[in-house]
């Protein structure tokens, strides 16, 4: 089994912390996205997987040249080949799997880095492709799916009347990469654009057309990255599980000086903290400092500097120093409120 990641957007609507660094190596409970996101895939589909493709952005577009290596190393621990490739140009959701044409044989999950999720679902690999949905209460934002006799019927993108409330959450079975890879170049070579753009929905109607048979997969717990606020509190959700999971998110070299963690919190390696209360649902990366704190649902990254705040749903970048009585802010990178 392979996994298809596309993560080639600049993550614009997460800036300023997208800046610096990519929206799916963004850090979650101590983990990036895309880390969590194939790590989830592996445990609904069971089965080993061969090699991870990431498809990311060009240095140019905001993509740090150590990205590679990072998305390799997330490969490697959960014993995959890593292969990485750049999408030069934004030309649309098919488009960014077509940069992977290499990898696309064999059974293939296709996920767009963009969410998390939990789900309860046993993959049937007897079937030509799942698509994982989510029942949502505004499906006109979305792309959604019709069912019939548990087969999926119709692919509606962003319908304005009510046809279903059954949300494409952007992951993917395909039993067969090299029918997918068929299909996009058809789409490339005979110039089929939508909105400008090679879209992956059209693939999936021309395969339903020739007679391919699609399943839902449903999705429990579906987990937005594309904000400051869903991401923390995505967070929020992501620290809840594992702390029900009995995982223990504390490192062991926490300095606490009249202090105190409420959990569920991640503190990572080498975290001091002075007459500070954190938690519940707090991210604090390595090697940070917080003093006179309290702080509370916030998402806080490696090497910051925190005195005398008061935070309740912030976002928090990394290298950031930050001193005063704000409660809700959002702050980049090596950004200094002092």
């Amino acid at each position: 089994m392979k996994i298809i990641v596309p993560m080639a957007g600049i993550g614009s609507r997460l800036r300023p912390h997208t800046l610096t660094v990519p929206k799916p190596l963004t850090v979650i409970a101590g983990k990036p996205i895309v880390q969590r996101l194939v790590e989830d895939i592996a445990s609904v589909i069971d089965e080993k997987i061969d090699e991870i493709a990431f498809i990311i952005g060009p240095v140019a577009k905001g993509f740090p040249t150590d990205t590679e290596e990072n998305l390799l190393k997330i490969a490697d621990e959960l014993g995959a080949k890593g292969t990485v490739y750049v999408q030069e140009e934004a030309l649309g959701t098919a488009h960014a799997i077509y940069c992977a044409k290499e990898s696309l044989s064999g059974p293939c999950v296709v996920a767009y880095a963009d969410t998390l999720f939990k789900a309860d679902f046993t993959l049937d690999v007897n079937v030509d492709g799942a698509i994982w949905v989510k029942q949502v209460e505004n499906p006109s934002a979305f792309g959604v799916v019709k069912l019939q006799d548990g087969f999926i019927t119709d692919f509606i993108e962003k319908p304005k009347e009510f046809v279903s409330d059954l949300a494409i959450i952007g992951i993917y079975y395909f039993k067969s990469g090299e029918k997918i890879l068929n299909e996009i170049q058809y789409l490339i070579d005979n110039d089929l654009k939508e909105n400008g753009e090679y879209q992956i929905t059209n693939v999936l109607e021309s395969l339903k057309q020739q007679g391919a048979k699609f399943i839902p997969g449903k999705v429990n717990d579906w987990m937005d990255c594309g904000k400051k606020d869903p991401t923390v509190d995505t967070n929020k959700q992501t620290l809840g599980f594992e702390y029900a999971a009995g995982n223990n998110l504390v490192s062991s070299d926490v300095v606490l000086e009249n202090s105190e963690i409420i959990q569920p919190c991640y503190v990572g390696a080498n975290v001091v903290l002075k007459n500070t209360k954190i938690g519940p649902y707090v991210s604090i990366g390595e090697h940070s400092v917080v003093e006179n704190s309290t702080i509370e649902n916030s998402l806080i990254q490696t090497n910051v500097q925190i005195s005398n705040a008061n935070l309740d749903n912030a976002m928090i970048g990394n290298h950031a120093k930050y001193n005063g009585n704000y409660t809700s802010v959002s702050i980049g990178d090596y950004t200094e409120l002092l």
